[in-house]
């Protein structure tokens, strides 16, 4: 049988050309490219694939951003929270910062920039009781109220890019690297040298066929303490943007000025957790707008020397929302984007307005997983399982790795098991890309965010889960796989239009007050209204978590009459709950086995039923954890945390079926063994059923006309059959 090429992309590096020509036969590859820390052989790029080149707009110039310091990269951080002792206060406001990341900016006054807080009392302190002492890094402060806390928002230069300072420490490259020193393209060098020296580059690199953007102009926020560990991490983080060149900019098109606080967000730096202000979500498109129009000269250069622009979701992406109103303004070929499981998957080939889109496959070549002793094979395996569940809904169009190549061929199980992925990725591309797979269901993810977010609720840097989200993730993961269609719904979008006629199950999910579960806007009685007329009328509710979570009028779960239960918060515990007797047997464990083994993540405390009629399906230690309820012609169902699991993953298909009152329709195209996926694609003619583990598993499939087959699957088999 002749090996099948093409749609993967090989890492590579200098003096690895006959390996190189080895694995691209292994892997089928078509594509070459080169890491942040590697460079390609000229004989390397002769070879018969397409090359991708890393380019770096805003970073990697050290020569030209020395000449022009002030043009670094900035943003605002707020100082360690200090209690005054008497009638004055000192303030070491660089604590905890690591200095060799960030400096203070004292070009731009600060007295017009940087602002002082009293935390206590809220109020800001007029710039007459305050100075700096720039020698020393200190702000002192006049006139304190003794035990109030103070903290002084200020702005730095950041004088050391944090991705190239992660892959820097990470790999040892001690002092034989220069630190990248990342410049702003807003000002006036540095955004004329970024197209002067990309036109000569296009020149200087006639043997580049893609121009691998790793991003663009602005990393997500990222900075670290005096440890150099890291301090503050959001992925979607758009505090590492800003100037007071950018600011002016923003008040001449908005008609306000931003400050210090519209960014430092009392300590909180507008995390994506955080139910964003309307100057945020201002500030979130202009940078978008502004963005937009600045990449797609650079883009339109890459085009007119013949080459193709691709990407990198990753680093440098802020402003580059790809499913924002503006992204598809670029005109970019292709992204690719770091692929941790079935979300990421999603994330990157959901993406419209491009040729292709490429996942970047784990894990990465660097030395923290490729060293003696360890089997990375364990991790390529766990990963691909994940991401082949999304794949078999909507495939990227290329894998690729990045990373030290020579590390990973020294581990040669872990080179021939990423030649049988690669195998089965062209497989399913060529059965499923372009074509409408089975889907039983609509669902919408509604959140503060809305589509601009979507396959994104949750998500964190490195794919690395808060302990607080571990009960929430595993929604997108499930969905993912699953045979739905997912849309991406905010707020607002209900407040201003309603709930499209083609929903089916709504989802809110979340700790309350976050920008998920959606805090005080659940006060708003026109979204209350239309969720409620939605699922009376006969549409499904799914909770989980804290949903619709606000304090207000008596209730804390706003739709609490909706699904059945609310959460006690005290104030009513002199009001007596009777209601605690599980159901014998109900539709949505009837599969899973004892109900004891059901993990449903952290546990949302002290929720309870609001009568007999909500049927508790989980409750333990005197809380409910799973219940369902009707309401009108429709229904809705409780979830405390959906953690990801094949357990997990079948609770939610089966919660999405009732509360749709579609429980039949489910039994189409379905294996009862949760380990064990069917994928119809009526279109082609073919069903796909997939072993989602690493081990034998038996299953009883429901094919399209709900016949019952029973079959066995070998370890990872994907099984093609006619329909």
């Amino acid at each position: 049988m002749t090996k099948k090429r093409g749609r993967v992309t090989l890492p590579s590096e200098r003096n690895f050309l006959e390996e190189t020509k080895e694995l691209m036969e292994k892997w089928g590859a078509d594509a070459i490219r080169d890491s942040d820390g590697t460079k390609l052989d000229d004989d390397i790029k002769d070879l018969d694939a397409k090359i991708y080149t890393t380019y770096f707009v805003a970073r990697n110039h050290n020569d030209f951003i020395r000449e022009h310091m002030e043009e670094c990269q900035q943003l605002f951080v707020i100082s360690d929270r200090v209690t005054s002792k008497g009638t004055s206060l000192t303030i070491d406001f660089m604590n905890g910062f690591y200095s060799e990341q960030l400096v203070p900016d004292y070009n731009h006054d600060p007295k017009e920039w940087w602002q002082v807080y009293n935390r206590t009392t809220g109020e800001l302190l007029a710039t007459n009781e305050w100075d700096v002492d720039q020698e020393n890094h200190q702000v002192i402060i006049h006139k304190t109220l003794p035990f109030n806390v103070y903290t002084v928002s200020f702005l730095v230069y950041k004088i050391w890019d944090p991705t190239q300072m992660y892959n820097h420490t990470t790999n040892n490259w001690g002092d034989s690297v220069e630190h990248d020193i990342p410049f702003n393209v807003r000002m006036p060098h540095s955004n004329k040298f970024m197209s002067e020296y990309l036109k000569q580059w296009l020149i200087d690199n006639p043997k580049t066929d893609v121009v691998r953007f790793t991003t663009l102009f602005y990393h997500f926020t990222l900075f670290f303490n005096d440890l150099g560990k890291e301090k503050f991490v959001d992925w979607f983080g758009y505090g590492a943007s800003v100037s007071p060149e950018l600011i002016l900019d923003f008040e001449e098109e908005y008609g306000y000025r931003l400050t210090a606080e519209d960014f430092v967000d009392e300590g909180y730096y507008n995390s994506s957790f955080r139910i964003p202000s309307q100057s945020y979500l201002d500030y979130v498109e202009f940078l978008q707008k502004y963005v937009s129009k600045e990449a797609k000269k650079l883009v339109d250069l890459v085009h007119e020397s013949g080459k193709e622009a691709m990407m990198f979701l990753g680093d440098n992406w802020i402003g580059t929302e790809p499913y924002g109103e503006y992204f598809k303004n670029i005109g970019m070929d292709g992204v690719v984007g770091s692929v941790d499981g079935g979300a990421t998957m999603r994330m990157i080939a959901d993406i419209p307005h491009l040729k292709y889109t490429e996942g970047r496959f784990l894990p990465y070549f660097f030395p923290d997983t490729f060293y003696e002793g360890n089997n990375p094979v364990d991790e390529l395996i766990e990963n691909w399982v994940k991401v082949r569940r999304a794949m078999m809904r909507n495939p990227v169009d290329r894998i690729g790795y990045g990373g030290y190549m020579s590390l990973a061929y020294k581990f040669p199980d872990f080179i021939e098991y990423v030649g049988v992925i690669t195998d089965q990725f062209r497989e399913i591309y060529d059965i499923v890309k372009g074509t409408k797979a089975h889907t039983g269901l609509k669902v919408a993810i509604l959140n503060s965010w809305g589509k601009l977010r979507t396959w994104q609720t949750h998500m964190v840097a490195h794919a690395l889960p808060y302990k607080q989200i571990y009960s929430y993730i595993g929604i997108l993961e499930v969905l993912s796989g699953a045979s739905v269609d997912v849309e991406f719904i905010s707020f607002d979008d209900v407040i201003q239009n309603g709930v499209a006629t083609d929903i089916d199950v709504i989802i809110n999910a979340g700790d309350a007050y976050t920008a998920f579960s959606g805090g005080d806007v659940w006060k708003n009685p026109e979204l209350i209204g239309k969720i409620r007329q939605f699922v009376y009328e006969g549409g499904g509710f799914v909770g989980v978590g804290e949903p619709s979570a606000v304090e207000h009028h008596g209730a804390f779960f706003q739709l609490s009459d909706v699904l059945g239960v609310d959460k006690e918060l005290s104030f009513s515990l002199s009001t007596d709950k009777y209601f605690h007797t599980p159901v014998a047997e109900h539709f949505i464990t009837a599969d899973l086995g004892s109900i004891d083994e059901i993990k449903l993540g952290e546990v949302i405390d002290d929720v309870y039923a609001l009568s007999e009629e909500t049927e508790i399906i989980e409750y333990s230690d005197g809380e409910v954890h799973l219940a369902a309820n009707t309401y009108g012609q429709g229904r809705s169902v409780y979830i405390s945390g959906l953690p990801y699991s094949f357990e997990n993953t079948r609770l939610l298909i089966r919660s999405l079926y009732y509360v749709a009152n579609k429980e039949k329709e489910m039994f189409t195209w379905y294996s009862s063994n949760p380990k064990v996926e069917v994928n119809a694609y009526p279109e082609k003619g073919k069903y796909a059923i997939v072993n989602n583990t690493n081990e034998l598993q038996h299953t009883i499939i429901y094919d399209g006309e709900q016949k019952e087959h029973s079959i066995q699957l070998e370890a990872g088999e994907i099984r093609w059959e006619e329909i």
